[in-house]
């Protein structure tokens, strides 16, 4: 499986606590005021609509008052006819326009009289003692309030009117100023109507999103939004005029014009302050569907009050400081483009929108890429391959220290190993073992039999014995490719009898392989050859890393794969053809192995690593010049944990792309090697359940992905975490319903993935039995199906996703759950801890498992590391149960074949003196001591005979 990144607990509850979710009530959904009622008064509404006495009739004709005239049988047919048309073509308009604009709704806002205008603009200007603010609502005949009264009732209302009068002054003054300054031109009144209008734009966005976010809504919000937007250039008009005039012409620079702007625009904050405050922070909020009336939660009506006090200062100051400017056609360009650039990157940043619709965007293209594969019987990779060969030509393909390929070079070869498969009888559909080291040839063979249909099972090769027999035998293949390197041979040779024997299988050397493949011709295989791929048919069959059993073999689908390879076509890419990708993490493996082909199949250089080595890897990168780099689990730690070099700064690395980049060592590493973005993203080799993280700066920094507010609501029901037994790794269900307990995102728990049927994971090859257990039913309602991911993460309030721990990994202790991935975090960041690796061990006599953590010293501050210090800095960041009791002081680092840490072993062996290795040393804590003291076999027959209690 591959490991993800951990991060850290919600701030404000304990990290290792459930703490129970509160439940906020909406807010009140308040109806659209109706269509204005007819007045008899003079004003800005329309004094010349008929009314109707009480009690009067219809008119008895079609013609209503005009009959009379209509006395000749073909004009009143005629009428007849374009009445009718005249009626359908109302109905079209209210049908199509009212669907974006209510405009009943609308008529109410421009209900308005001459003694409303004077006053509100009165109003707008001095605001100071202006009381009762709320408004009013016209009164049913049981005393129920009613619908919100027009503005010329009603002083708090808002209007359109003066906001679209003052819109339109504003910017016929601004192209006056700058005509008395000779810098008229046409254009110019276009400009400014255009910037003017993008300021409000912008504004009404973010007010609506804010509304959003905080669950704000009503049908005739948005209305009353674009109202209270516009009555700031009431303010920016008084600014300009005053200006000019204290200034003679000179604009609205100098003390006058400041202290004019500085009046005007706290007026328009305290108008605004007092106007919204009814719109978004009501008392109580409405239940539509029932009815009922609850409370808002204080917290949600704090979060709203910051909102408002943000929207009517801050907000409002930048809107009309950028207003101001942009009566000058040069500080129109920089106000208008800043602005709203800054604007757009704020809102972008808080919600992820973004990124939802590039992601979304991107997902849709590759879905249309492969249909379009589909069609023309292009399904299998190798065509993506081909399309990059024969584009880049001469260009370097590949790089390694054995040697280099042109892409033409690597194409002639790749056809090369094609027949020589054919010629041993490798047919499509058919899977070859490959139990190779890095290296060009390694990609090349799997380039070549996906050219004829067929695909690798990638056996890891530190593997012997029962496991490699095993994953052997579990392919099914008939052909294994052995790496010529004399570890490797002779670890096949010890189970060959099996292998050839009781598998059938035969094992070739490559390099007497390769000896017979440069002779062959470099004749490209027929397409018939590879018609038939499906999607479903496997591209390679990895296996899990063993560290609960003997591997399980699980195939990478090839439309799976093809989405993954198609990243250029489809627009969501990072990468360009000058581009050179280092990748030194095992083929074998589906982060470095995956990685590398998607590089190929997009056009871009590889440059091959053969193994993960801490005193090469900077020096091989140097080399090869590249820009990107491979890298899981653990690797970073181990970089970081060389001594400081001058040369850490000089590369040419500006990305990262992998999984499992630790908390405490994300920043320290991008920082100490000057890399700008990392890609780290969270998988497994089931691949069922996925994020990605493109991460550039601190804000998304330690997280294994993010999620906007688009995909957070298309989610929500497909992604969800739940509670859990950490002693069964059973769900946790609620006695009286029978269904899992769902847990807050903000909380986490083990994710569950909705799925519309088992076929959506292909399963674990040959393995139905693994594969069942993957499923479980009737999680939330009867007969619905999820996956289980096997995996607890967490995610904030604003998308940012955080591992927890694996299943299995997580212990208890005290009666309380311990993450392992969390203390390991808070022990990795004391100084002179290379690394922590945190687990569970049982003891006897006691129930759960007390924590230990196995951990790596620098070996330059062995001698003197302060044990006292770091059982303080336990003790200050994790809740009391959580802080480790033993520590096993590692001779070496713990890594298993994939960078990635191996507790398996470790938990086994537990704390007893006489199974740990030699090298180890075992150190507890009891009780309340002030630091660890060596563990010894008098300590252990303590607590095996139960004089000893923790």
């Amino acid at each position: 499986m591959q490991r993800p990144t951990y991060g850290q607990p919600p701030p404000n509850s304990p990290p290792l606590h459930h703490p129970v979710p509160q439940h906020v009530s909406t807010v009140p959904q308040l109806r659209s005021p109706p269509p204005p009622v007819p007045q008899q008064q003079s004003g800005y509404g329309n004094p010349y609509q008929q009314q109707a006495g009480p009690g009067a009739a219809a008119p008895s004709h079609a013609f209503g008052a005009y009959g009379g005239f209509m006395n000749d049988q073909t004009a009143q047919m005629g009428f007849q006819v374009g009445q009718t048309a005249l009626k359908h073509g109302q109905e079209y308009v209210e049908q199509n326009f009212n669907r974006y604009i209510n405009v009943s709704a609308l008529k109410h806002y421009f209900d308005v009289s001459n003694s409303y205008v004077v006053n509100k603009l009165f109003l707008v200007l001095f605001p100071w003692r202006h009381k009762p603010w709320s408004r009013k609502q016209t009164i049913g005949p049981n005393g129920q309030e009613g619908w919100f009264l027009p503005p010329r009732e009603d002083l708090n209302s808002p209007d359109m009117y003066i906001p679209v009068m003052a819109f339109v002054t504003y910017i016929l003054l601004s192209t006056l100023l700058a005509g008395l300054r000779g810098a008229f031109q046409p254009e110019l009144l276009g400009y400014t109507a255009s910037a003017a209008f993008a300021i409000v734009f912008l504004e009404i966005l973010g007010l609506k999103l804010g509304s959003y976010l905080l669950s704000i809504s009503n049908d005739s919000q948005l209305l009353d939004l674009v109202a209270y937007s516009g009555y700031k250039f009431v303010g920016i008009i008084v600014t300009l005029v005053l200006s000019e005039i204290i200034n003679r012409g000179q604009g609205t620079g100098g003390w006058a014009g400041w202290t004019i702007f500085g009046y005007t625009f706290l007026a328009n904050a305290f108008f605004l302050l007092r106007s919204l405050k009814y719109v978004l922070l009501p008392e109580n909020s409405t239940d539509n569907s029932r009815g009922a009336m609850h409370t808002v939660a204080r917290s949600q009506k704090n979060r709203r009050t910051q909102f408002l006090f943000l929207y009517s200062y801050i907000v409002q100051f930048e809107m009309e400081r950028d207003g101001l400017a942009l009566w000058r056609k040069e500080a129109a360009a920089a106000a208008v483009a800043a602005g709203a650039t800054a604007a757009a990157m704020y809102i972008d940043a808080k919600t992820g929108i973004g990124a939802d619709i590039t992601a979304l965007k991107g997902f849709k293209r590759g879905g249309k890429i492969w249909e379009e594969a589909v069609k023309q019987k292009k399904t299998s990779l190798y065509y993506l391959w081909e399309e990059s060969a024969l584009r880049r030509g001469n260009d370097e393909c590949i790089w390694s220290r054995e040697g280099c390929y042109t892409w033409t070079q690597a194409y002639d070869r790749v056809h090369q190993y094609a027949q020589w498969f054919l010629s041993q009888g490798v047919r499509p559909k058919d899977l070859v073992g490959v139990y190779l080291q890095n290296s060009p040839d390694f990609m090349l063979i799997w380039i070549a039999l996906w050219s004829i249909g067929s695909a690798p099972a990638l056996i890891n090769y530190n593997l012997a014995g029962e496991a490699l027999q095993h994953c052997l035998k579990i392919s099914g293949a008939t052909i294994l490719l052995v790496d010529s390197d004399e570890a490797l041979q002779a670890r096949v040779n010890e189970s060959k009898s099996v292998i050839e024997g009781e598998l059938n299988m035969r094992c070739v050397n490559l390099e007497d392989a390769k000896s017979v493949v440069v002779t062959l011709p470099a004749q490209r295989p027929g397409n018939e050859l590879r018609e038939n791929v499906l999607g479903s048919d496997p591209m390679c069959l990895l296996y899990t890393s063993g560290t609960t059993g003997l591997p399980k073999g699980c195939q990478f689908n090839t439309d799976r794969m093809h989405m993954v390879c198609s990243q250029r076509k489809a627009g969501t890419s990072r990468t360009v053809d000058s581009d050179r990708w280092y990748d030194c993490m095992p083929f074998y493996h589906g982060t470095g192995g995956c990685a590398a082909l998607n590089v190929l199949c997009n056009g871009i250089t590889l440059c091959v690593g053969k193994k993960f080595s801490t005193s090469q890897f900077w020096v091989e990168v140097r080399e090869s010049r590249s820009t990107w780099i491979t890298y899981v689990g653990e690797t970073a730690r181990y970089l970081l944990a060389a001594p400081p070099s001058p040369l850490d700064l000089q590369n040419e690395v500006r990305g990262m792309n992998g999984n499992g980049l630790r908390p405490d060592v994300w920043i320290k590493f991008r920082d100490r090697f000057g890399i700008t973005e990392i890609v780290e993203f969270f998988n497994s080799t089931e691949g069922i359940f996925a994020l990605v993280n493109y991460c550039r700066g601190d804000y998304l920094a330690t997280s294994v992905g993010h999620h906007g507010i688009l995909r957070r609501r298309l989610l929500q029901d497909t992604f969800v975490p739940v509670r859990g037994d950490t002693g069964t790794g059973d769900l946790l269900r609620d006695p009286k319903t029978g269904f899992a307990i769902r847990e807050p995102y903000d909380v986490g728990g083990e994710m569950l993935v909705a799925v519309p049927s088992e076929k959506a994971f292909q399963g674990y090859h040959n393995n139905p039995d693994a594969t069942q257990k993957k499923f479980i039913r009737d999680v939330f309602k009867k007969g619905d199906l999820w996956y289980r991911s096997g995996d607890a993460l967490r995610r904030t309030d604003d998308g940012r996703w955080f591992f927890l721990d694996r299943l299995g990994d997580t212990y208890r202790w005290k009666g309380e759950n311990v993450s392992t991935a969390e203390v390991s975090e808070v022990i990795g960041r004391f100084p002179g801890v290379v690394e922590a690796n945190v687990y569970g061990v049982q003891l006897p006599n006691h129930d759960g498992r007390a924590g230990c953590a196995a951990i790596y010293i620098d070996p330059a501050v062995r001698g003197s590391f302060d044990f006292a210090s770091l059982l303080q800095h336990t003790r200050t960041r994790l809740p009391k149960y959580a802080v480790p009791i033993f520590l096993r002081i590692v001779e070496n680092m713990t890594p298993i074949h994939n960078n990635k840490q191996n507790k398996v072993p470790l938990r086994e062996e537990g704390v007893d003196p006489s199974k740990v290795y030699k090298g180890d040393e075992i150190v507890w804590v009891k009780g309340s001591d002030k630091t660890y003291q060596p563990f010894t076999e008098t300590h252990w027959e303590s607590l095996n005979s139960g004089k000893s209690r923790l």
